[in-house]
């Protein structure tokens, strides 16, 4: 699956703007993708997943990520990163259930 955006995270990302964007991505598109190399990096682009999904919440929308490995050029070298697939779920509204 190819996402439509890559949204790269450092361990200097603010979790708040990496939300905002990775929810305006899923508002418009099925999925977006966040790569992020080392603890510092990971731990803000999960920061970002959790606060995106409140974000999306007012669309009756919900996120939901799938993690791996990718391999990422830095420089003129290679690193090892992990990716978030991020999919975009459309929550069922239960007013229109009853």
């Amino acid at each position: 699956m190819n996402p439509d955006v890559i949204l790269k995270v450092s361990a200097k990302s603010t979790p708040n703007a990496v939300a905002g964007a990775l929810a305006a991505a899923l508002r418009e598109r099925e999925t977006a993708e966040l790569q992020a190399v080392g603890a510092g990096a990971i731990n803000q682009a999960i920061k970002a997943v959790a606060i995106a999904r409140n974000y999306l919440k007012g669309a009756h929308l919900d996120a939901v990520c799938i993690p791996s490995f990718v391999v990422v050029p830095v420089g003129e070298s290679e690193r090892t990163a992990i990716s978030l697939m991020v999919e975009r779920r459309v929550l069922e509204d239960k007013a229109a259930q009853a």
